[in-house]
Protein backbone atom coordinates (compact mmCIF):
# COMPACT_ATOMS: atom_id res chain seq x y z
CA UNK A 1 0.00 0.00 0.00
CA UNK A 2 1.38 3.43 -0.92
CA UNK A 3 2.17 6.02 1.73
CA UNK A 4 -0.65 8.25 0.45
CA UNK A 5 -3.21 5.43 0.67
CA UNK A 6 -2.02 4.56 4.16
CA UNK A 7 -2.47 8.17 5.25
CA UNK A 8 -5.99 8.24 3.81
CA UNK A 9 -6.95 5.08 5.65
CA UNK A 10 -5.58 6.50 8.90
CA UNK A 11 -7.55 9.74 8.42
CA UNK A 12 -10.73 7.78 7.67
CA UNK A 13 -10.24 5.62 10.75
CA UNK A 14 -9.67 8.66 12.95
CA UNK A 15 -12.77 10.40 11.57
CA UNK A 16 -14.83 7.23 11.99
CA UNK A 17 -13.70 6.89 15.59
CA UNK A 18 -14.50 10.54 16.28
CA UNK A 19 -17.99 10.16 14.82
CA UNK A 20 -18.63 7.05 16.94
CA UNK A 21 -17.45 8.87 20.07
CA UNK A 22 -19.65 11.84 19.18
CA UNK A 23 -22.69 9.62 18.62
CA UNK A 24 -22.04 7.77 21.89
CA UNK A 25 -21.78 11.11 23.70
CA UNK A 26 -25.02 12.39 22.16
CA UNK A 27 -26.80 9.15 23.04
CA UNK A 28 -25.90 9.65 26.70
CA UNK A 29 -28.21 12.67 26.75
CA UNK A 30 -30.58 11.92 23.85
CA UNK A 31 -30.71 8.10 23.66
CA UNK A 32 -32.24 6.45 20.62
CA UNK A 33 -34.58 4.25 22.61
CA UNK A 34 -37.28 1.71 21.88
CA UNK A 35 -40.63 3.45 22.23
CA UNK A 36 -42.18 0.32 23.74
CA UNK A 37 -39.67 -0.85 26.36
CA UNK A 38 -37.28 2.10 26.75
CA UNK A 39 -34.13 0.12 26.01
CA UNK A 40 -31.49 1.59 23.69
CA UNK A 41 -32.02 0.58 20.08
CA UNK A 42 -29.29 -1.45 18.44
CA UNK A 43 -27.86 -0.76 15.01
CA UNK A 44 -30.51 -1.44 12.38
CA UNK A 45 -33.44 -1.14 14.79
CA UNK A 46 -36.01 1.63 14.26
CA UNK A 47 -38.59 3.00 16.71
CA UNK A 48 -39.37 -0.41 18.22
CA UNK A 49 -36.65 -2.95 19.04
CA UNK A 50 -36.72 -6.42 17.49
CA UNK A 51 -37.51 -8.03 20.84
CA UNK A 52 -40.63 -5.89 21.29
CA UNK A 53 -41.69 -6.44 17.70
CA UNK A 54 -41.58 -10.15 18.43
CA UNK A 55 -43.41 -9.86 21.75
CA UNK A 56 -46.17 -7.38 20.82
CA UNK A 57 -49.43 -9.35 20.40
CA UNK A 58 -50.42 -9.39 16.73
CA UNK A 59 -53.99 -10.26 15.81
CA UNK A 60 -53.50 -11.64 12.26
CA UNK A 61 -56.94 -10.18 11.45
CA UNK A 62 -55.78 -8.64 8.14
CA UNK A 63 -56.50 -11.87 6.29
CA UNK A 64 -59.23 -13.20 8.60
CA UNK A 65 -62.85 -12.74 7.60
CA UNK A 66 -65.46 -12.38 10.38
CA UNK A 67 -62.74 -11.50 12.89
CA UNK A 68 -63.25 -9.87 16.29
CA UNK A 69 -63.01 -6.31 14.90
CA UNK A 70 -65.65 -7.02 12.28
CA UNK A 71 -67.91 -8.40 15.01
CA UNK A 72 -67.78 -5.01 16.76
CA UNK A 73 -69.54 -3.40 13.80
CA UNK A 74 -72.06 -6.09 12.93
CA UNK A 75 -75.56 -4.62 12.78
CA UNK A 76 -74.19 -1.07 13.12
CA UNK A 77 -72.57 -0.15 9.81
CA UNK A 78 -72.01 -1.91 6.49
CA UNK A 79 -68.28 -2.54 6.04
CA UNK A 80 -66.29 -4.43 3.43
CA UNK A 81 -63.61 -5.48 5.91
CA UNK A 82 -62.24 -4.45 9.30
CA UNK A 83 -59.06 -5.38 11.13
CA UNK A 84 -56.51 -4.32 13.74
CA UNK A 85 -52.79 -5.06 13.72
CA UNK A 86 -52.26 -5.62 17.47
CA UNK A 87 -54.25 -6.32 20.61
CA UNK A 88 -54.37 -3.47 23.12
CA UNK A 89 -54.15 -4.33 26.83
CA UNK A 90 -53.98 -1.78 29.62
CA UNK A 91 -50.54 -1.70 31.20
CA UNK A 92 -48.95 -3.34 28.16
CA UNK A 93 -46.00 -2.21 26.05
CA UNK A 94 -48.43 -1.32 23.30
CA UNK A 95 -50.22 1.10 25.64
CA UNK A 96 -46.88 2.85 26.09
CA UNK A 97 -46.49 3.03 22.32
CA UNK A 98 -49.93 4.60 21.86
CA UNK A 99 -49.31 7.03 24.72
CA UNK A 100 -46.02 8.15 23.16
CA UNK A 101 -47.65 8.40 19.74
CA UNK A 102 -50.57 10.56 20.89
CA UNK A 103 -49.16 12.63 23.72
CA UNK A 104 -45.35 12.61 23.57
CA UNK A 105 -44.81 13.80 20.01
CA UNK A 106 -43.51 10.43 18.76
CA UNK A 107 -45.50 10.53 15.53
CA UNK A 108 -42.89 8.30 13.85
CA UNK A 109 -44.41 5.39 15.78
CA UNK A 110 -47.57 5.73 13.69
CA UNK A 111 -45.56 5.83 10.48
CA UNK A 112 -43.35 2.84 11.34
CA UNK A 113 -46.13 0.53 12.55
CA UNK A 114 -48.35 1.81 9.74
CA UNK A 115 -45.72 0.58 7.28
CA UNK A 116 -45.64 -2.84 8.94
CA UNK A 117 -49.44 -2.99 8.85
CA UNK A 118 -49.47 -1.82 5.24
CA UNK A 119 -47.08 -4.58 4.19
CA UNK A 120 -49.59 -7.15 5.38
CA UNK A 121 -52.49 -5.28 3.76
CA UNK A 122 -50.57 -5.31 0.48
CA UNK A 123 -50.72 -9.11 0.47
CA UNK A 124 -54.32 -9.41 1.72
CA UNK A 125 -57.16 -9.95 -0.75
CA UNK A 126 -59.58 -7.74 1.23
CA UNK A 127 -57.38 -4.67 0.79
CA UNK A 128 -56.51 -5.01 -2.90
CA UNK A 129 -59.08 -2.52 -4.22
CA UNK A 130 -58.70 0.41 -1.81
CA UNK A 131 -58.82 3.80 -3.56
CA UNK A 132 -57.95 6.13 -0.64
CA UNK A 133 -56.45 5.80 2.81
CA UNK A 134 -58.34 8.25 5.04
CA UNK A 135 -57.19 9.05 8.59
CA UNK A 136 -59.81 9.74 11.25
CA UNK A 137 -59.67 13.56 11.38
CA UNK A 138 -58.98 15.66 14.44
CA UNK A 139 -60.70 18.98 14.90
CA UNK A 140 -58.32 21.78 13.72
CA UNK A 141 -58.09 23.17 17.28
CA UNK A 142 -57.10 19.77 18.70
CA UNK A 143 -54.61 19.15 15.89
CA UNK A 144 -53.03 22.58 16.38
CA UNK A 145 -52.65 21.93 20.10
CA UNK A 146 -51.12 18.46 19.58
CA UNK A 147 -49.07 19.56 16.57
CA UNK A 148 -50.12 16.66 14.35
CA UNK A 149 -52.82 14.05 13.79
CA UNK A 150 -51.52 10.64 14.88
CA UNK A 151 -53.98 8.88 12.55
CA UNK A 152 -52.53 10.76 9.59
CA UNK A 153 -49.08 9.37 10.43
CA UNK A 154 -50.52 5.86 10.52
CA UNK A 155 -52.08 6.56 7.11
CA UNK A 156 -48.71 7.78 5.80
CA UNK A 157 -47.08 4.51 6.83
CA UNK A 158 -49.81 2.42 5.21
CA UNK A 159 -49.59 4.53 2.05
CA UNK A 160 -45.80 4.14 1.97
CA UNK A 161 -46.12 0.34 2.07
CA UNK A 162 -49.10 -0.07 -0.26
CA UNK A 163 -48.77 2.84 -2.68
CA UNK A 164 -52.41 3.82 -2.01
CA UNK A 165 -53.10 7.55 -2.05
CA UNK A 166 -53.94 9.40 1.17
CA UNK A 167 -56.89 11.79 1.37
CA UNK A 168 -56.73 13.78 4.60
CA UNK A 169 -58.99 16.66 3.57
CA UNK A 170 -62.30 15.36 2.26
CA UNK A 171 -63.52 13.80 5.52
CA UNK A 172 -63.47 16.35 8.32
CA UNK A 173 -64.60 16.75 11.92
CA UNK A 174 -67.12 19.60 12.15
CA UNK A 175 -67.32 19.75 15.96
CA UNK A 176 -64.60 19.75 18.59
CA UNK A 177 -65.58 16.98 21.01
CA UNK A 178 -64.35 15.88 24.41
CA UNK A 179 -61.89 13.00 24.73
CA UNK A 180 -63.49 9.55 24.53
CA UNK A 181 -61.17 7.95 27.09
CA UNK A 182 -63.43 7.76 30.16
CA UNK A 183 -66.81 7.66 28.45
CA UNK A 184 -69.23 4.74 28.37
CA UNK A 185 -70.19 3.04 25.12
CA UNK A 186 -73.35 5.13 24.79
CA UNK A 187 -71.53 8.36 25.72
CA UNK A 188 -68.86 7.62 23.11
CA UNK A 189 -71.54 7.19 20.46
CA UNK A 190 -73.29 10.43 21.53
CA UNK A 191 -69.96 12.28 21.53
CA UNK A 192 -69.26 11.61 17.86
CA UNK A 193 -72.71 11.11 16.36
CA UNK A 194 -73.08 13.09 13.13
CA UNK A 195 -69.92 15.21 13.64
CA UNK A 196 -68.02 13.99 10.55
CA UNK A 197 -68.76 15.55 7.17
CA UNK A 198 -67.67 15.24 3.54
CA UNK A 199 -66.43 18.31 1.66
CA UNK A 200 -66.72 17.02 -1.91
CA UNK A 201 -68.81 13.89 -2.46
CA UNK A 202 -67.53 13.47 -6.03
CA UNK A 203 -64.05 12.56 -4.73
CA UNK A 204 -65.39 9.51 -2.85
CA UNK A 205 -68.09 8.59 -5.36
CA UNK A 206 -67.86 4.86 -6.25
CA UNK A 207 -64.60 4.60 -4.29
CA UNK A 208 -63.44 2.11 -1.66
CA UNK A 209 -62.21 4.06 1.39
CA UNK A 210 -59.93 2.67 4.09
CA UNK A 211 -60.47 4.61 7.33
CA UNK A 212 -57.57 4.34 9.80
CA UNK A 213 -57.05 5.24 13.46
CA UNK A 214 -54.91 4.18 16.41
CA UNK A 215 -57.21 2.06 18.61
CA UNK A 216 -60.73 0.67 18.17
CA UNK A 217 -62.59 0.19 21.46
CA UNK A 218 -66.36 0.52 21.15
CA UNK A 219 -66.02 1.47 17.47
CA UNK A 220 -68.07 4.67 17.84
CA UNK A 221 -65.60 6.97 16.07
CA UNK A 222 -65.03 4.56 13.19
CA UNK A 223 -68.79 4.04 12.88
CA UNK A 224 -69.44 7.79 12.69
CA UNK A 225 -66.75 8.24 10.03
CA UNK A 226 -68.02 5.28 8.01
CA UNK A 227 -71.61 6.55 8.11
CA UNK A 228 -70.47 9.92 6.73
CA UNK A 229 -68.58 8.27 3.86
CA UNK A 230 -71.40 5.84 3.08
CA UNK A 231 -73.75 8.75 2.40
CA UNK A 232 -71.76 9.20 -0.83
CA UNK A 233 -73.14 7.43 -3.90
CA UNK A 234 -71.43 4.09 -4.49
CA UNK A 235 -68.85 4.51 -1.70
CA UNK A 236 -67.57 1.48 0.22
CA UNK A 237 -65.68 1.46 3.52
CA UNK A 238 -63.10 -0.75 5.19
CA UNK A 239 -61.45 -0.11 8.54
CA UNK A 240 -57.90 -0.48 9.81
CA UNK A 241 -56.76 0.21 13.38
CA UNK A 242 -53.30 -0.19 14.84
CA UNK A 243 -54.91 -2.05 17.75
CA UNK A 244 -58.15 -3.32 19.17
CA UNK A 245 -58.92 -3.08 22.88
CA UNK A 246 -59.12 -6.47 24.51
CA UNK A 247 -59.75 -7.60 28.08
Amino acid sequence: MSLRCTERVEVWQKNSTRMKLLNDFINLFYPNICQACGNTLLSGETIVCLQCRYELPKTHFVTEKDNFVEHIFWGRVNLEHASAYYYFHKGSKFQDLIHNLKYKGAKEIGFEIGKMYGQEMKEATAYQNIDFVVPVPLHPKREKKRGYNQSEWIAKGISEATGIEIDNKNLYRSVETETQTKKSRFERWQNVDNIFKIRDEKIFENKHILIVDDVVTTGSTFEACANAVLQVNGAKVSIGALAVASN
